[in-house]
């Protein structure tokens, strides 16, 4: 379990420095510019993965649940500067998860319990989809690093299906032929590569 807990805060560390990356590289004309999620512009996408990053000590130190923490990260969470909302809101996620024994206890997310190692791998997943769209948006380098996409294609893989149905999720497309990890993994989130 040790050297488990260990992989899953390498990934989750890799999922926000990969994000990080991408936010960074955004410029000041582009976060009104469109994204693979087609309700979300730059900016959204950010504030998105921002205010889900935010939930995280609630959740995980502090033991809240959703319901507890209501609607305080809802709307703008970027303010005037995203760059450094986002650094902030991924640095209080990161240490929330690797702190001693946080991924040993059970969070309370809106469909009920949940381990904490599940929600990390969840939010590993987020991050690592959400870079490659955040890349295709700025015109940044679309390729996802080999562990983090095997990571991520291993997580989703089991209930990729469900996820259209949520409507957070375009509906699964066949991958292209010859297909890698990555292509398979966005066509099964309803992107093409």
């Amino acid at each position: 379990m040790e050297n488990d807990v260990a992989t899953l805060l390498a990934r989750h560390s890799e999922a926000l420095t990969l994000f990080t990356e991408r936010v960074h590289a955004v410029h000041t004309d582009q976060w009104d510019d469109p994204t693979p999620c087609t309700e979300w512009s730059v900016r959204d996408l950010v504030n998105h993965l921002t205010a889900e990053q935010l939930w995280v000590p609630d959740l995980v130190s502090d033991g809240a649940s959703i319901a507890e923490v209501g609607d305080a990260y809802d709307g703008d969470v970027l303010g005037s500067r995203p760059k450094t909302a986002w650094d902030e809101a991924a640095r209080a996620a990161r240490k929330a998860f690797a702190a001693e024994g946080a991924l040993e206890r059970t969070v309370r997310l809106s469909y009920g319990e949940t381990p904490a190692v599940a929600y990390c791998a969840q939010m590993i997943t987020d991050a690592v989809v959400h870079s490659w769209d955040l890349s295709r948006a700025i015109g940044a380098s679309e390729r996802l690093p080999d562990e983090l996409v095997a990571f991520a294609l291993e997580e989703v893989t089991p209930y990729a299906a469900e996820l259209s149905k949520s409507g957070l999720f375009a509906p699964p497309i066949e991958p292209p032929p010859g297909d890698s990890h990555q292509s398979r993994l966005l066509a099964m989130l309803g992107r093409r590569g």
